[in-house]
């Protein structure tokens, strides 16, 4: 009894410690054993709550298990097994450590039964995800994990503010049905929006995944965002507005995808749209579209991370990621090629690959609840991912032109993550029943029908043609060595040149201050003794002590204004 009550994130932490007194095969051994018996355990958990407390008069619940957290920890384990293979030859104690923690805590949110619990694993996801970011040690991986930081930290003290006003309003800390009828509610949402990348909140994302290790990636594509989809499907079931916001997910990353240059980062902006499919099923609330979101997230973990790590190993053989600096690697790197094309197959949703049977639930229940503007825009979003991620990362990075790089496959660890990942996209795809045994409803839905099949047959034929099309006319956006901003230009650009203008005016104040006491120096004798040396109004004085006295100005304001 004792080793069903076990919660999950429990192996996950230990084996990080383990990890970090171990070395060598031992050190491997324990990695990957970790979510393999994690996972075997978590099969033999049936439902209930097996941890309950008593906290400052409110009950705490921190391991508490039902079909919604049972698939996301089926899910987890999964992630945790790839990725761990995947890095297996990295000999970095930073990132091998910080893996399995990251890990546990995603864990440890989707089983938490209150809102206090998972604002604990919510602040321990964040902090160890950074450390992912950090481990690549560049100076761009450095700033785009602060600023990392500084967004998932925001989304702890939202969390935290919304659960304290809504356990004051409804006299409950329990995660369940929360929605937004009250300030705490409103506050919790946005919690969760800035972790699943809502439009303007989404920048984090594309700004920290592609400056991560190679390895390093796998594990953020896997855990963050799906955490923050369990979390909305948790609290916000139902939530129209989440119909609309999903929508623009889906739509908006395609525009930019296209045009950027950094094949991870094109992954980035595809991970959002991806999961704006999700958060319209969500949204919308019905069995059929709940369901669609979470295989979708189920999936995701899968062929997103394979593609990361299909482009994780070419980073690291080539050195390279840009596309405009790759092409003709398919010589050489044949089988991640291969893997490349059915992390791509499966994304896109064709037939007999996992995108197909998941992706399809999420429209199929927004035509049905009479949402066609925005099974629209799922439908235009489903081609631009057949552009961007089905064939622009494999066709620029294996195929296009020849850079004359010759490099061989990854090593065989890596090789064998990918080729797992590979095949469960094929098995989910072609059984699609081993997937919805799994799910929260039971709806009979049928992926395989004649109208779901040929019509995605012909949206990818026709998206197919117009790529083809448009790269013969040289029309298709060129692979620029650049870098694109779209709303983190707000504080990369638009803020620093603010501050900067300020501190200018500030500064020029000062000199003509100085300029105006040295004229009248020069003009009275009065005012020189006073502007000398010793004066109380001397000149000498640098700019320096000026802005000092704002900042202290400006401390004496704060402090007040909070009193």
């Amino acid at each position: 009894m004792w080793a069903i009550e076990l919660p999950p994130f429990v192996p996950f932490y230990i084996a990080a410690v383990l990890a970090y007194f171990t070395h060598g095969k031992l050190r491997s051994a324990i990695l990957l054993a970790t979510p393999i018996l994690g996972g075997l355990h978590l099969l033999m958990v049936p439902e209930g709550i097996y941890w309950q407390t008593e906290f400052m008069d409110y009950n705490l619940t921190p391991y508490k298990v039902d079909s919604l957290s049972l698939i996301f920890g089926y899910a987890f384990h999964i992630a945790a097994f790839i990725a761990v293979l995947y890095a297996l030859h990295v000999k970095d104690t930073v990132q091998q450590v910080a893996g399995m923690i990251y890990a546990g805590s995603a864990l440890g949110a989707v089983f938490a039964g209150d809102l206090i619990t998972l604002f604990v694993f919510w602040e321990f996801l964040a902090l160890s995800s950074a450390f992912l970011i950090f481990a690549r040690r560049t100076t761009r991986a450095y700033f785009a994990g602060i600023r990392y930081l500084i967004f998932q930290v925001t989304s702890g003290v939202l969390l935290m503010i919304g659960l304290l006003f809504h356990a004051a309003e409804t006299g409950s800390i329990e995660f369940s049905q929360i929605g937004t009828g009250s300030i705490g509610g409103w506050l919790i949402f946005i919690a969760f929006g800035i972790k699943c990348a809502f439009p303007f909140l989404h920048t984090w994302l594309t700004d920290a995944y592609p400056e991560s290790t190679p390895t390093g990636t796998v594990f953020l594509s896997a855990f963050t965002t799906k955490v923050a989809v369990y979390a909305l499907a948790r609290g916000y079931p139902g939530t129209e507005l989440l119909v609309y916001i999903g929508a623009a997910m889906a739509c908006f990353p395609i525009f930019f995808a296209v045009i950027e240059n950094d094949l991870r980062r094109v992954l980035a902006y595809s991970l959002i749209n991806q999961v704006g499919f999700m958060v319209v099923g969500v949204g919308i609330g019905t069995a059929l579209s709940i369901n669609g979101a979470v295989s979708h997230a189920f999936n995701d973990i899968i062929f997103k991370g394979l593609l990361f790590m299909t482009m994780g190993a070419v980073l690291q053989m080539t050195g390279r990621i840009n596309g405009s600096d790759l092409g003709g690697l398919y010589k050489t790197m044949p089988r991640t090629t291969l893997f490349c094309i059915v992390g791509a197959a499966s994304i896109s949703a064709f037939p007999l690959f996992s995108g197909f049977v998941s992706k399809s639930m999420v429209m199929s229940a927004a035509i049905e609840q009479g949402y066609d503007w925005v099974w629209l825009m799922l439908l235009f979003s489903a081609a631009g991912v057949f552009h961007h991620a089905g064939i622009k990362i494999p066709y620029f990075a294996f195929f296009a032109h020849d850079s004359g790089i010759r490099v061989s496959d990854p090593p065989i660890n890596m090789q064998l993550a990918m080729f797992v990942a590979a095949v469960l996209c094929v098995t989910i795809g072609v059984f699609p029943s081993l997937l919805y045994s799994l799910l929260p409803y039971d709806t009979g839905y049928n992926p395989y029908d004649a109208t779901h099949v040929l019509a995605q047959t012909q949206l990818l034929f026709f998206s197919a043609l117009a790529f083809v099309w448009l790269n013969l006319r040289k029309m298709y956006p060129p692979e620029l060595r650049s870098t694109n901003l779209d709303f983190d230009w707000v504080y990369r650009r638009l803020f620093p040149s603010f501050v900067k203008g300020v501190f200018d005016r500030i500064a020029a104040i000062g000199r003509l201050n100085s300029a105006l006491a040295d004229r009248l120096v020069a003009l009275s004798p009065t005012l020189a003794k006073q502007f000398g040396p010793d004066g109380a109004l001397s000149s000498t004085h640098p700019v320096g002590s000026m802005v000092k006295w704002v900042i202290v100005l400006l401390a004496a304001y704060l402090i007040l204004s909070f009193i």
